[in-house]
């Protein structure tokens, strides 16, 4: 089964683009807007490809209320708000990493692969918690 990605961003040609370029790996899921994004979350993405300006509810909006409410799917920021507060202000909303546009589509994947990469490190570290391990008398 291919991992799935959550792409949000307010511009069509933008999202194409990034789904032409993402559908051969990834099953890719697309919103436009927050209220679509948080919608298309029930399908469980692996990892949300995020835009930060976009209408109604912006991307750190969106990013924080993914944490406050728990959830640990990788989250990339993908914006033209370059200034170090907005990265800043990103990354500590709960972004795992954030790209400035224009980006490169190699760098993007790279990206991509290595967050899901931990994330997944992370989700077998988790399912190891609890596994006891006996040797003779020597339980750990």
């Amino acid at each position: 089964m291919k991992q799935r990605l959550l792409i949000v961003d307010d511009e069509p040609g933008i999202v194409d683009m990034m789904a032409s370029y993402f559908s051969s790996q990834y099953e890719v899921l697309t919103a436009y807007c927050g209220n679509e994004a948080l919608q298309k979350l029930a399908r469980q993405p692996d990892l949300i490809l995020l835009d930060v300006m976009l209408p109604k509810m912006n991307g750190f909006e969106i990013c924080q209320n993914l944490r406050d409410a728990g959830s640990t799917v990788p989250i990339i920021m993908l914006t033209a708000r370059e200034e170090e507060t907005d990265k800043v202000f990103g990354l500590e909303a709960g972004a795992d990493d954030y790209m400035t546009k224009p980006f490169s589509m190699r760098e993007l994947m790279a990206r991509v692969r290595a967050n899901i990469r931990r994330r997944s490190l992370d989700l077998d570290a988790r399912a190891s918690v609890g596994t006891l391990l006996k040797a003779g008398e020597l339980v750990i």
